[in-house]
């Protein structure tokens, strides 16, 4: 079990930042790593690359589903193809190549979207994706990541690009908390523990991982036992590890910057049916678009804050009892 840690939670990168930085030595380290883009390098942060490898950076313009099905042309001719652009427009714009070109045949593809949840902010709901998970959980053979900070990124990409087959990483446009320091040792579909409890568990992905490490703190201030659960890898889940919180536990809290209807939790609400039944809570947008606001506002407006986490462990308990 994990020992008690107090986090600082200090605001570091965004985690696109970290993507970005990932694949210029991803791209030092193999000559085989190219980028496909949409017309959105400096955003996405893949405009490192193309200053550093401009022989292996092509742009496709405004167009995500040539992008994606160029991406598997490359993957098909032995390439390790990273192609990215906001999650809004990577998954609904490329979602008939995703799984034409790039599930069915299950090729060697990287796909990174950038600018993903309502945390985007004042760009408006138009570029702010609440399904992408769903959308990327329902392609067959896709592994599905959603790192919470920096080191995560940083980590999770490079472990995506080793991995043999399609991967969808889910990074965001705003700085989040540092949760995890340099070095920290990260396995696609291996969760990790941050903080051990007894009472309830609090899963998250994300930038929900740092609010329920909040939430956790604000719990034992009031003498409940908190677990929290980064779900770094949303696709396959560490079924192992919520076994372990449904039957340790006896409630589990599930929270996301994303659709509570479709998301991480649906996933791990049918794992839990499956392995021990117990009592549940969600924290996401709830069946709604959000708005154009600050990001910070309207995190808060839509519940995707540890006021909420706890409101919801709350919850769970009175019912566990």
């Amino acid at each position: 079990m994990a020992e008690k840690t107090r986090f600082e939670l200090k605001l570091g990168p965004a985690t696109r930042e970290a993507f970005g930085r990932t694949l210029v030595e991803l791209g030092r380290e193999n000559k085989d790593v190219v980028v496909v883009d949409a017309d959105l390098s400096k955003s996405t942060m893949t405009y490192g690359f193309s200053q550093a490898f401009p022989e292996r950076f092509f742009t496709c313009g405004i167009a995500e589903a040539n992008m994606v099905a160029l991406a598997a042309g490359l993957a098909s001719a032995g390439k390790i193809p990273f192609a990215s652009s906001f999650s809004a427009f990577l998954l609904t714009k490329g979602f008939e190549q995703l799984r034409v070109t790039v599930a069915y045949p299950s090729v060697n593809v990287k796909l990174v979207g950038t600018h993903s949840g309502i945390s985007i902010g004042e760009d408006g709901p138009s570029q702010m994706s609440v399904e992408d998970l769903a959308l990327a959980c329902a392609l067959p053979g896709f592994t599905v990541i959603a790192p919470a900070d920096d080191a995560a990124t940083c980590a999770l990409v490079r472990a995506a690009a080793a991995l043999a087959g399609p991967v969808f990483v889910r990074t965001g446009r705003v700085k989040v908390p540092i949760v995890y320091t340099a070095g920290q040792q990260f396995e696609i579909g291996k969760a990790i523990e941050l903080l051990d409890g007894s009472d309830v568990t609090l899963m998250a992905h994300g930038l929900m991982v740092a609010e329920s490490i909040r939430a956790a703190e604000t719990l034992e201030a009031e003498g409940i036992s908190a677990r929290v659960v980064d779900m770094h890898t949303i696709k396959p889940l560490d079924r192992a590890a919520i076994r372990r919180a449904a039957a340790e536990t006896g409630a589990i809290v599930v929270s996301e910057e994303h659709l509570a209807d479709a998301g991480l939790g649906v996933r791990v609400a049918q794992a839990t049916a499956e392995l021990h039944p117990c009592v549940m809570e969600f924290v996401g947008v709830q069946n709604t678009y959000a708005e154009s606001g600050t990001p910070e506002g309207l995190l808060d407006k839509y519940g995707l804050v540890a006021r909420e986490v706890v409101a919801a462990a709350r919850r769970a308990l009175a019912r566990k009892k």
